[in-house]
């Protein structure tokens, strides 16, 4: 299990704009504060299967990650679990 960091902005009609902090590229929106965290663990979960299926290493936590204009800033956790099978 890998600890990112999260930030969330309020946009406007009460949606909010997603993204982590301390790995690039992952960012998203949604509708409201629960949506954006949901779509934001989506996307951190694909971009992360993209890096391993393109034989990237995933970037390293950053304990100082944060961003001051951030309305919400909070831990995200990724969890990467290794599949075994046999190739016909």
């Amino acid at each position: 299990m890998i600890h990112y960091h999260s930030a969330y902005y309020q946009i406007e009609d009460g949606w909010f704009m997603a993204k982590v902090l301390d790995f690039p590229g992952v960012v998203t929106q949604g509708k409201n504060l629960e949506a954006a965290r949901r779509m934001l663990r989506d996307a951190l979960r694909e971009m992360a299967l993209w890096n391993l299926e393109e034989g990237q290493p995933l970037p390293l936590p950053n304990p100082k990650a944060t961003d001051r204009k951030a309305d919400l800033l909070e831990p995200i956790r990724l969890t990467v679990r290794v599949q075994s099978g046999v190739a016909s």
